[in-house]
């Protein structure tokens, strides 16, 4: 796998990947470069049978506080609307997340706004800091969503507590993401890791193939009613191999 990136850092431990957005001193703000890198780098693990598990953070103080708008070099927004140089990269990237066949856990380490909140969103899990600070900040600047933010933050805290959230732009602790429904658990930042290595200590024995079923029939359920998702779950096979070894004790 690739480490040549220059806002990226890429660590793979046994089974597990750790995708760090790399550019602290900015609190990891996103860029052009660091979407392109991030691409790159979800296609290689993807390409890595050895990888089960995936887990996107941030360097320092911050996942990401959200679209470095210095790196527009001077583009004026139009329709608060970043523009494509951003979009493109970014909907591609939520896309591989979505479609990654193995769970992707969100390591919320600090600030976590707006295009970065839309990162988290697409990823399996979320876990939070307790003092990380959470939020839609995109009526703050005069800008619009354009990476999902208007269809997933709806489906996961319902659509009253959506508005209530990007109409105030308020920003949110770890604790209140979690009781929210926005994010899975909190913990210190300290015990972090410990918390999402106990997640993953729990998932690992459990079928890499059912993962794979699980990821497509949930990104079906978040994306089409109620009955096309049952006629999808019903008609829909998935390669499985190991089903017969882990039934053994049952079948025989």
């Amino acid at each position: 796998m690739n480490s040549n990136y220059q806002e990226l850092l890429i660590e793979l431990s046994d089974d597990t990947a750790t995708v760090t957005m790399n550019r602290p001193d900015a609190l990891n703000a996103i860029t052009p470069l660091m979407l392109e890198e991030l691409n790159q780098a979800l296609d290689a693990i993807r390409n890595n049978r050895d990888t089960r598990f995936v887990i996107l953070t941030g360097a320092g103080r911050a996942f990401s506080a959200g679209v470095d708008l210095k790196a527009l070099g001077g583009r004026r927004l139009e329709n608060g609307k970043v523009g494509d140089i951003l979009d493109i990269p970014a909907r591609a990237l939520i896309e591989k997340i979505e479609m990654l066949p193995v769970p992707v856990i969100a390591r919320v380490n600090g600030f976590c706004f707006t295009g970065a909140l839309e990162l988290a969103l697409a990823c399996d899990l979320m876990v939070v800091a307790d003092k990380a600070r959470i939020g839609d900040t995109h009526a703050k600047w005069g800008l619009r969503p354009t990476w999902g933010m208007s269809q997933r933050l709806p489906k996961r805290v319902g659509i009253a507590k959506a508005r209530e959230l990007s109409f105030t732009a308020r920003t949110l602790t770890g604790q209140m993401a979690v009781e929210l429904g926005l994010a899975n658990a909190v913990a210190p930042l300290a015990e972090l890791d410990e918390v999402i290595a106990s997640l993953i200590e729990e998932m690992r024995p459990n079928s890499a193939q059912s993962f794979v079923a699980y990821k497509d029939l949930y990104r079906v359920a978040e994306n089409q009613g109620l009955a096309s998702g049952l006629g999808y779950e019903a008609d829909n096979d998935y390669p499985f191999t190991d089903s017969n070894e882990r039934l053994a004790g049952f079948l025989s």
